[in-house]
Parts: structure tokens; C-alpha cells; sequence
């Protein structure tokens, strides 16, 4: 399967072997691109894009609405391949077949509509008639992490191809296989040769290359790498998307369903280990159900079942990268020296696998401490008391981050009142991340340092458009009549304006 994959990828360069977090052993033996290597895949894949984007999108969606049943069909095979890849618990792996099947569904139904031009108020009622309309910008550059390997290629490339776009797909070469799997099966679904070409590399070796061939950039990864890339892009005047860090806060209100709330933390702490930009990494809760909450919420917690099986028993796996890990012990071991306290976890468990950590619950988590601020993207969270939902909102805002939140409460119409309070792009009331996430009909994106641009939704599939207007003139030219002076042109104009506000023309 691996030399069946690999074969698409546009590399010139020695191979690079990926590890299994599981246990370390060698998993497979991946070419590595050049910067040459992605030029050329940017020429392969302009060529093929005008071929594609004369095509009507009606025929367009036809290979993603048939990759939504493969997908599903075949699961089998790619939940096994994200698990080695990413050392994720079985259960956090079907949440990415699941998505990337609903959502290519979502907009294999509803692309052709939202890229149908249209009509639109003119200049002049009846003599000006202006259509709008979306061209696909061209070759766009999918950038993903390893974290999701499967949804994060598909959530971003497919739109892009809906709309009339080539892609130059660059997924972590550790994880890599997944990415090339949804790919290999789409071509498989009918997807037309070099419509998407992967690459792999190091971005010291092809980021540069991947931003400076493109007509646009859909990236998501870190703040910093980020901020790099849309630099970068803006020299080119070419647009990006980026989705980025998070430090998230949930807020536990007085009322909240406590069994409820708890089993709903488990997973929006804890999926795929905590290596989820939406997860939650800050906790506020009341103060009159702190001491239930934090009893109830850290007990779930050390029953928690860590292995790493290939099935549904595990409800947390391993980190993926050590680097993960050592990030993870350094900022739970600081927070401990400087008088935090360890309600649940707190220790790796190579007894395991080598990059396992237990999932851990940490209170009297101080400035001073790096998993205060910082993203730990680990199965790490930190829990603290408030008094009123005026309080709550400025600690829940108090950070550069604004990615997700969520808040638990019995009152709907309350949870709504304090959403909007807040600086995040998607904030669940009674649910972590998923309910927003898969809304896909609603954007979803950062504020702040946690990004630029919205996937999902009509923005998130117009983002690899360029909006044009066309408009037409009958009748009576917007200079007037022939021969007509300014004045008497000033005067029916103004007298023009009044009508169209009194009959609500405009």
C-alpha cells in the first residue's frame, strides 16, 4: 500500500522514515520533495485546472459525492492507518472518517448553488442589471499538520477543487499516509489526473516554494508559522486562510447538568490526547459547584482507559511526536514546582508506549506558569474558581487566542447571552468543539492569534473564489440624456434618490 500511495507524491529526494507512537517502530519510508519538485507540481497541476474549471460545478461535485460513500465503506482501512500514524485512541480516529464523509457530502450537495452567479440590485432599477460572479483562483496550496491528517487535507482541498481550483496538497510527512489515502481514493472516485498533487517536506525546504507559486494559501498549523506564511503572502498580494493555536475556556456555570458536563469535558479535553487546536485547556467554574465539578470532573479523569489497541476500548492514546511530550511533562513539571497542584495525571506512562502522558488535571495554575497562557496542545487542563459571568467573560477573553470556548449551563438563552461575549470564532453551549465544528453549513475560524479567514460554510468555500461583477446598462445612460446639462442631471438624479428610498429601490 505505501509504494501505492507514494507514487503521487511530486519528490525528487532521499526518503525519510516515519515511527508509529504506539511503539516506535518504523512505519514507512516516504520521499521528500524539493523546492523544484514543487515548482513542477504547481505547472502539472495549472495545466489540469483549466480543463477542470470549464467545467459546469454540477460535474465538478460528482467524484466528492461518491468519496463520501467510499470513505464510509473503507473506514476499516483508514482507521487503522490514522492510528499508526498519529498513536490517536480509535474512537478520536472514526470522528475524522466521519467528518471528512459529512462534510464533503455538505458541499458536494450545495457548491453548485452557492457558485450559480447572481442577480443583484443594479446602479439603476430595470436599467442596470449586474450579475455576480466566482472564478476559482487558480492552483491553491493546502498546508496541514499531522494532528488531523485525514479531515484537515480534505476540509480544506476538496472546497478548493469544488470551486474550480487545482491543489498542491502538503500534509506532515509523518503523518503523510493519511493524507495520501483520502487523495488516492478520490482520484480513485474519478478525481481528473494532476488535479491535486502531494508533496512532502521540511517547510525550511518547500515553504517557501509552496506560498510563492500559489494563487492562494489555505494553511493550518501554528500561530507563529502562521503569521510567516501570511507575511509572505501579502508581499505577493495573494490571500490566505489560516486556522491556528488556541488556548481554549470553558465555562461551567452554576447551573449546569454536572454529569452532563463532565462526560462532555472528557472528549473536549482529552480527544486525540489533547493535540486539538478546538480542545479545551482552561476550565472556570462557579464557585457555587466548583468543589462538585473538580471532585466529579478529576474522578473521571483517573478512570480514564489509556491503551494501544486497535479497537474502541482505549478513550485516550498517545501523543504523536516526542517533542509533544516534552512539552507536555515540561509544563506540567513547572506547574508543579510553582505550587500547582495535581488532581488527576501528571506523569508520562511508558509502560504503555513511549510518547504516552496520563491525561491530567492541574488547579492553583498562577500566571507565573507556562501551561497557564501558553497552548500546552496536550491532555492537559487547568482549572479555576469565578463568581459572575462578568468576571468569567474577561478571563475567558484574557489571552491572545481566540479559537473556541464552550460554556455549560441549563439556560440556553443565557449560554447564548455570554457567547457573545466572547472573543472566540465558534463557542459550543453543552458541547466542547463538535457541534460547531460540524455545523457545516456555520464558518468556523480563529479571532486574534488564532487565525484569518473561515472554513465550512459558504465563506469557506467562496475564500478559493475571485468575486467578480458584470453589469449592463439599458435604457438610459448614467450620464443622462444626449445633450443633457449637469444641472437638470443633478436634479433628476437627486429626485431619482428619494424614490428609491420611499419604494425601498436600493
Amino acid at each position: 500500500m505505501v509504494s501505492r500511495l507514494t507514487a503521487r507524491v511530486a519528490a525528487s529526494g532521499a526518503a525519510i522514515t516515519t515511527r508509529a507512537p504506539f511503539t516506535g517502530e518504523p512505519i514507512a519510508k516516504l520521499p521528500q520533495s524539493s523546492a523544484a519538485d514543487v515548482a513542477d507540481a504547481f505547472e502539472r497541476a495549472r495545466t489540469a485546472q483549466k480543463a477542470w474549471a470549464a467545467l459546469p460545478p454540477r460535474e465538478r461535485v460528482r467524484p466528492f459525492a461518491r468519496f463520501h460513500d467510499m470513505v464510509l465503506d473503507r473506514q476499516r482501512e483508514i482507521l487503522d492507518i490514522i492510528q499508526w500514524e498519529t498513536g490517536k485512541a480509535r474512537r478520536h480516529a472514526f470522528e475524522e472518517v466521519y467528518d471528512a464523509a459529512a462534510g464533503t457530502l455538505y458541499y458536494a450537495r450545495r457548491a453548485p448553488a452557492m457558485l450559480r452567479r447572481r442577480r443583484i440590485p443594479g446602479a439603476m432599477p430595470v436599467a442596470t442589471r449586474t450579475r455576480v460572479h466566482h472564478h476559482p483562483k487558480g492552483v491553491v496550496s493546502v498546508i496541514t499538520p499531522w494532528n488531523y491528517p485525514l479531515v484537515l487535507p480534505v476540509g480544506d482541498g476538496f472546497p478548493a477543487l469544488m470551486a474550480g481550483n487545482a491543489v498542491v496538497a502538503k500534509p506532515d510527512t509523518q503523518t503523510a499516509l493519511s493524507s495520501l489515502w483520502a487523495i488516492d481514493l478520490l482520484i480513485e472516485a474519478g478525481l481528473p489526473k494532476d488535479l491535486i498533487i502531494p508533496v512532502l517536506g521540511e517547510p525550511a525546504d518547500i515553504g517557501d516554494a509552496l506560498v510563492d507559486h500559489a494563487d492562494y494559501v489555505a494553511f493550518t498549523g501554528s500561530s507563529a508559522a502562521g503569521a510567516r506564511i501570511a507575511q509572505r503572502a501579502a508581499a505577493r498580494l495573494i490571500g490566505c486562510c489560516a486556522e491556528l493555536g488556541g488556548k481554549n475556556p470553558a465555562i461551567i456555570c452554576e447551573d449546569a447538568d454536572i454529569d452532563w458536563t463532565v462526560e462532555g469535558l472528557l472528549r473536549a479535553c482529552f480527544s486525540n490526547a489533547g493535540q486539538l487546536c478546538v480542545s479545551m485547556e482552561r476550565l472556570y467554574v462557579h464557585e457555587a459547584v466548583y468543589d462538585e465539578f473538580v471532585s466529579r470532573f478529576a474522578t473521571a479523569v483517573r478512570g480514564m482507559v489509556l491503551n494501544a489497541g486497535f479497537d474502541f476500548t482505549a478513550d485516550m492514546g498517545s501523543l504523536t511526536y516526542q517533542r509533544q511530550l516534552d512539552r507536555v511533562t515540561a509544563h506540567v513539571d513547572d506547574a508543579r514546582a510553582k505550587g500547582a497542584r495535581i488532581l488527576a495525571g501528571g506523569r508520562p506512562r511508558p509502560d504503555i508506549g513511549p510518547l504516552f502522558y496520563e491525561p491530567t488535571v492541574m488547579v492553583g495554575v498562577a500566571p507565573t506558569m507556562d501551561a497557564c497562557a501558553d497552548e500546552t496542545f496536550g491532555p492537559v487542563v487547568s482549572v479555576y474558581r469565578y463568581t459572575d459571568e462578568n468576571e468569567v467573560a474577561d478571563l475567558a477573553n484574557a489571552t491572545d487566542y481566540g479559537l473556541n470556548a464552550s460554556i455549560w449551563t441549563r439556560d440556553t438563552a443565557r449560554g447564548r447571552r455570554i457567547a457573545e461575549r466572547i472573543r472566540a470564532g465558534t463557542v459550543n453551549i453543552n458541547e466542547g468543539y463538535g457541534a460547531a465544528w460540524a455545523s457545516y453549513g456555520a464558518p468556523m475560524g480563529g479571532m486574534k492569534r488564532s487565525g484569518l479567514g473561515r472554513r465550512h460554510g459558504t465563506e469557506g468555500l467562496l475564500r478559493f473564489t475571485e468575486t467578480q461583477a458584470v453589469a449592463s446598462q439599458h435604457y438610459v445612460g448614467l450620464g443622462g440624456t444626449p445633450g443633457m446639462d449637469g444641472a437638470t442631471l443633478a436634479r433628476v438624479l437627486t429626485l431619482g434618490a428619494r424614490l428609491m428610498k420611499r419604494f425601498r429601490l436600493r
